[in-house]
């Protein structure tokens, strides 16, 4: 990838007058427009008189947000917002980030997915379809986005908690660039969502009659991966040096996809390496207020999926940083699926859990039935760090969550399942059974915690930390590939950033209204393992940090020139 321009432009040219002008969402200013802009673009009369600012707008805008009576009325109601004018809607975001970020991403983004072809307004990003898999790079080319530098694609099959939503998936795409730009300060102007529609195995939405997508199932997987081939051409050819990113694609894909083009393409799969850079610097920062080091635990991760597997490769590879072999690495994890203890008799294991799998020896003398569950390993085992990526709600119970906190003075424990109702435990119950000691993060927003006399938050172990920043330093640095070691280094600059290291009393993870400074630190951090690795052109580092502000778009109003 190119490294970006030096600066963001105060400026924008445009042909466009007015209510074409009015109908263009990064250009539009709505009642904001000055008087001289009005004459100059032929807006007097299409708008009352009265000039307001970007501040008159956000709280116009905020009390309609209020009035709103659902979640999920006000999901439509942002993102018709968004579609109207996106600095402002942007702005308004910023200003409120804490309340709104939940209506925009998790968890309210599963309802919009749920119902998204029943509140389907204007078009936003490109609907790939599979009938039309042999127009792969005319559709590409019929995006409204000229200069595009990142693109997150779903194929719809795995949505969060909530399974295949088919053409709604688009909903989780449209939600990760709205923190591209927000977050990472990417210009939503280059940012594109795409939607790989091979149909769905959902036959509600097969038999509803307002169902957008194509309405078969799921095509197999010949036609599948000749599909994705078909796809990631387009994208070589059309946009060589874009950032993409794979977004909610099922386990027998999610990794294949990853292993095959990572190497081809600058790509990443947030699912499995965005999860594990954030959980990893969360284990990290537990760790130091727990005063013990990784190398020295046992961690059990229940959901040995695409997202148990990248957060226990991360941890791994930080253990073997800290000197431990790769084999004695790997005995230091226990993962756990549907049939149970990953282990060596199993003989369906992807290659990445199968460096996982313990052998026979390791609990023979176990008293279970049978392949050992969650509850036996907990029972037997010495593990220090529970982490849950299952999408099996309430399975960190009562008796394996005591069994656990009676062994070690600060258990580390993760349900980081989404949205929320998927957690594997509340983290009201998990203080309350450990008597407040245990060190939390979620996948999902909760409510803070009353116990013991301490109000303690519930941080939110969530992506949004990092791949915005790796939007940023991708855009900024040139980097023509993201690597483990890239994220890796995020994941430590992470870490350093906890304010529970400076406060026992604060959560693992800074607030989100601190997620601004927080990307470009986090940025710097990814964008030095990239030159570091030679997967970006070497500067120094003022050079770079220069760079990284200089791009980082801000919802404000720019300037407007007339193009004759």
């Amino acid at each position: 990838m190119k490294p970006a321009e030096a600066t963001v432009s105060n400026l924008r040219r445009t042909n466009k007058r007015g209510a074409e002008l009015l109908g263009t969402p990064l250009l539009n200013k709505g009642t904001a427009f000055s008087i001289a802009e009005r004459d100059t673009f032929g807006l007097h009369g299409l708008l009352p008189p009265h000039v307001l600012t970007l501040d008159d707008q956000i709280r116009r805008n905020y009390e309609a947000y209020q009035r709103q009576p659902t979640d999920l009325d006000r999901h439509v109601f942002l993102r018709e917002l968004q579609e109207r004018n996106e600095v402002l809607f942007y702005a308004l975001l910023r200003r409120h980030i804490a309340e709104m970020l939940p209506m925009i991403y998790a968890p309210v983004v599963a309802q919009g997915c749920q119902h998204f072809s029943h509140i389907y307004r204007k078009p936003r990003g490109l609907f790939l379809s599979y009938p039309l898999r042999h127009r792969m790079r005319e559709m590409l080319a019929n995006r409204l986005q000229r200069e595009v530098s990142v693109i997150v694609v779903t194929d719809g099959e795995r949505v969060l908690g909530i399974g295949d939503q088919g053409v709604g998936g688009m909903g989780i795409p449209i939600g990760k660039l709205t923190l591209y730009s927000l977050l990472g300060g990417v210009y939503p102007g280059n940012t594109l969502p795409i939607l790989l529609d091979v149909g769905t195995n959902n036959v509600d939405l097969r038999n509803d009659p307002l169902y957008l997508g194509w309405r078969n199932p799921r095509v197999d997987d010949d036609d599948y991966w000749a599909f994705i081939e078909e796809f990631v051409g387009a994208v070589k050819q059309e946009l060589p040096n874009v950032l993409l990113q794979w977004e909610d694609f099922a386990k027998p894909h999610a990794r294949p996809i990853l292993d095959k083009y990572a190497d081809q393409l600058c790509t990443f799969n947030d699912d499995i390496q965005g999860t594990a850079a954030v959980a990893l610097g969360t284990v990290q920062s537990a760790l130091r207020i727990a005063g013990r080091k990784l190398s020295n635990e046992q961690v059990v991760i229940f959901g040995a999926g695409g997202a148990g597997t990248g957060v226990a490769d991360y941890l791994r590879a930080a253990m073997i940083d800290e000197g431990l072999g790769f084999d004695a690495a790997s005995r230091r994890f226990w993962l756990i699926d549907a049939d149970g203890l990953l282990n060596e008799d199993m003989q369906t294991l992807s290659p990445v859990q199968r460096s996982f799998a313990q052998p026979r020896a390791a609990f023979a003398d176990w008293f279970c039935a049978g392949t050992p569950r969650l509850a036996d390993v907990i029972a037997n085992g010495e593990a220090g760090i529970l982490i849950g990526t299952s999408a099996q709600p309430g399975q960190f119970t009562e008796s394996i969550v005591r069994t656990m906190a009676a062994r070690i003075a600060r258990p580390i424990i993760f349900p980081l399942s989404n949205p929320g109702e998927r957690a594997e435990a509340k983290p009201a119950d998990l203080l309350a059974w450990t008597d407040g000691r245990a060190l939390i993060a979620t996948g999902s927003p909760f409510a803070p915690v009353e116990i013991n006399g301490r109000t303690l938050p519930i941080p939110q172990s969530n992506n949004l930390y990092i791949f915005p920043a790796i939007g940023l330093a991708v855009t900024a640095s040139g980097a023509r590939r993201v690597t483990d070691g890239m994220l890796r280094a995020g994941a430590a600059e992470l870490a350093y950033c906890s304010p529970a290291l400076h406060d026992k009393e604060a959560p693992l993870l800074p607030p989100v209204d601190q997620l601004e400074s927080l990307s470009m630190k986090l940025a710097l951090a990814i964008a030095r393992a990239a030159q570091a690795e030679g997967h970006a052109p070497t500067t120094g580092e003022a050079a770079l940090r220069e760079r990284i502000e200089a791009i980082y778009w801000r919802p404000v109003y720019r300037g407007l020139e007339a193009i004759e």
